[in-house]
């Protein structure tokens, strides 16, 4: 399973995937579902994974073999004019992929599924965060929709819809994010860590921070812990259902 999250603010935006993938309890590894795609200062576009590990290993390295060799591949990530042009192209080439590998044997496509965030910025055009489905088609983000979520959503989301704010600044939604992935983390096995994380800031076309967090991460383990006595004291100040 995966836990990604595509989150918009009115500075940029902030992206965050856990890495882990498994095959049953005690087949777990560890796998960047996070890519950046870059032309400096014209454009800068993030990409982040779920679902069939062959499916979006396949979807990146095409992405990827399509971009090399720009002036004889169009249209490519790299040249196309526009972010929707961008989820365009992603979406149609996952659902090439899926339908390759169904024609290849498989009686269905439900073992070869896989969802995408994709997010970022083209020179002449604002940022942009879309979420691409497996049939190729997407939805993009709004000021009542401000972030997407893929994978193992529903344990991280209550305090992202509760505490977001467009206002936020990148340390403060990192920290918001720290806290949806550590809920989730703590639920489900197939959640992990390192976190990848990386934030754009509007009209920059570059990436402002990336990082790595991992398990023993000061920071992550103070707000990990922090949460946790908060969550409790919060409980005990609430009144008492009296039977």
């Amino acid at each position: 399973m995966t836990y990604c999250v595509g989150l918009r603010l009115n500075r940029g935006m902030v992206f965050m995937s856990d890495t882990r993938t498994n095959a049953g309890v005690d087949n777990f590894s560890t796998t960047r579902k996070m890519f950046t795609f870059h032309v400096e200062g014209e454009r800068m576009i993030t990409i982040m994974t779920a679902g069939n590990l062959a499916t979006t290993q396949a979807l990146i390295s095409l992405l990827e073999e399509r971009s090399k060799a720009t002036s004889d591949r169009d249209p490519t990530i790299l040249r196309v004019p526009s972010m929707f042009q961008v989820a365009r192209l992603i979406g149609s080439t996952l659902r090439e992929i899926i339908s390759e590998s169904t024609a290849e044997g498989a009686t269905s496509d439900a073992g070869f599924r896989a969802t995408v965030i994709v997010g970022g910025q083209i020179k002449g055009g604002p940022p942009r965060l879309f979420l691409i489905y497996p049939e190729g088609n997407f939805i993009e983000a709004t000021d009542d929709t401000p972030f997407f979520q893929i994978g193992e959503t529903k344990y991280g989301k209550p305090i992202l819809v509760r505490r977001y704010d467009p206002e936020m600044s990148f340390s403060e939604a990192v920290k918001l994010l720290l806290v949806s992935f550590d809920s989730t983390v703590k639920a489900n096995l197939s959640v992990g860590l390192p976190f990848d994380l990386q934030t754009y800031e509007i009209d920059t076309f570059r990436v402002h921070k990336q990082i790595r967090i991992e398990q023993d991460d000061p920071t992550y383990q103070s707000i990990s812990t922090g949460w946790g006595d908060a969550l409790r004291a919060a409980f005990d100040l609430l009144p008492s259902y009296e039977l």
